[in-house]
């Protein structure tokens, strides 16, 4: 069901990044911060190298955008735990001793949105798929993890879609930091 969904809306959308100065000129989400960053402040971040955003659009009419994304680089460090003794946890299980660095390179989900009428398609979980893919094939850089400053109502979309808490001591707050790890999913999926 999930692969007849993908090919649904693969067939139906393009994804694409935003032009330097390109503005949309309308979007709900029925989230007006969400709303702001796509209306005013995407084509800002990106002239200043802070941050890329990509937009899916109907492959019919590109006027209509159905949903985006930005991103941004980051990194998982010592820093987002407790103590070093839960830091020397989470990376013992994913890391080898020569590999075991302070910090570990990742991408930053910094805003996804779909529009109101999109809802309900599965867009948010297509466009996650298309991330994870995105940083595993042809990687130019080096990506292990995936992160989210998730909206506390986010969380469980995160979490359906394999992300999972950094740390407890942002449990209950109004944003949660999330993780996931692309080496969760099969090699088979790497680029060579």
């Amino acid at each position: 069901m999930e692969q007849q969904i993908s090919d649904y809306l693969s067939s139906v959308y393009n994804i694409r990044r935003l032009k330097r100065r390109e503005l949309i000129k309308s979007f709900d989400c029925g989230d007006a911060d969400l709303n702001d960053f796509i209306l005013k402040e995407s084509s800002l971040y990106r002239q200043a190298l802070l941050a890329v955003s990509y937009v899916i659009e109907s492959k019919q009419d590109s006027n209509i955008i159905s949903a985006y994304f930005s991103l941004a680089n980051d990194k998982v460090s010592l820093n987002d735990f407790d103590s070093k003794t839960e830091f020397n946890r989470f990376r013992k299980f994913r890391f080898v001793n020569e590999k075991r660095l302070k910090s570990y390179p990742a991408v930053k989900i910094c805003r996804l949105g779909v529009q109101a009428e999109a809802k309900g398609l599965h867009m948010g979980s297509f466009l996650l798929d298309f991330i994870k893919s995105y940083f595993l094939m042809d990687n130019k850089t080096g990506c292990r993890f995936l992160t989210v400053d998730a909206y506390a109502d986010a969380i469980p979309f995160y979490i359906k879609n394999g992300f999972v808490p950094l740390n407890e001591e942002d449990a209950g707050a109004v944003t949660r930091l999330l993780y996931f790890d692309l080496a969760t999913i099969a090699d088979d999926e790497l680029d060579d």
